[in-house]
């Protein structure tokens, strides 16, 4: 058996290790282990390590697995799995702090990272709306609808009324799928064209949707949709004041026909 000189002198390599280069270059069972050994000072922390990894397969899965599971797992105790539980909270306010300070039109990446965890286990679909001021901050988070998104089920006239009683100059859509795969419905696409065509209307600009499924994430400004129904609306807009014109050029041409006629 290995004796605890050597126990301490490969944690002390890892810690050394993250002091120089952060987590740059550690395999997930290193993590998972060096968050061990804050636990469980003087054991071998590896094995429990590489079990939790092939357990829950990836880091993530490990921080955010169940108490009771982590605690299941031979060389984790109660100590261990609160510090695991502990260390994902901390991360998530970090993230939520982080958001909430910095411009995020182009980070639905960090949108899926602070809501992923609070969506991720939904059995049901639920519709939320993030409204943001002029410089893209969060002004706040609102859980709207819950069933099936769909342009029926979803009040596009709701939405913006939040909009305008938060005085938001964008909003970005979030919703999940229980099934665990985000590819969006005909729905999700029907949807938010008529969000973006409302916000176009009302002045406040769609940023993007976001939809949430297992450990991955659609995004419809990534996509390049939200920019398509962005052009469809100018296209429909600019047929309209088209039309519009050539009604009111007709009604002049004829009102000026009229008295013409008439003194004939």
């Amino acid at each position: 058996m290995p004796s605890d000189d050597v126990y301490q002198g490969h944690r002390k390599r890892l810690r050394e290790k993250f002091l120089k280069s952060g987590l740059a270059g550690f395999h997930d069972y290193e993590i998972v282990e060096l968050l061990l050994s804050l636990g469980t000072p003087r054991k071998d922390c590896k094995p429990p390590a590489k079990e939790a990894i092939k357990r829950f397969k990836t880091l993530r899965g490990v921080l955010e697995a169940p108490l009771d599971e982590l605690e299941d797992i031979a060389g984790i105790g109660p100590h261990s799995a609160f510090g695991i539980k502990l260390v994902q909270e901390v991360a998530r306010e970090f993230l939520k702090e982080k958001i909430l300070d910095k411009p995020i039109y182009t980070s639905s990446q960090e949108i899926f990272d602070y809501l992923y965890h609070a969506m991720r286990d939904l059995k049901k679909e639920v519709f939320k709306v993030i409204y943001l001021n002029g410089q893209h901050q969060i002004i706040d988070t609102v859980d709207l609808f819950e069933g099936t998104v769909n342009s029926s089920a979803v009040s596009v006239r709701e939405v913006l009324e939040g909009a305008l009683r938060y005085k938001a100059v964008a909003v970005i859509f979030v919703h999940n799928h229980p099934s665990g795969n985000p590819e969006p419905s005909t729905h999700d696409r029907e949807l938010t064209r008529e969000l973006v065509y409302a916000g176009k209307i009302m002045r406040v600009q769609v940023l993007d949707h976001i939809i949430v499924g297992d450990n991955r994430y659609y995004s419809f400004a990534g996509g390049g949709l939200i920019e398509e129904y962005e052009l469809d609306f100018l296209n429909l807009k600019m047929r309209g004041t088209s039309e519009a014109r050539r009604r009111l050029y007709k009604a002049r041409a004829l009102n000026f026909k009229i008295p013409w006629a008439e003194e004939q």
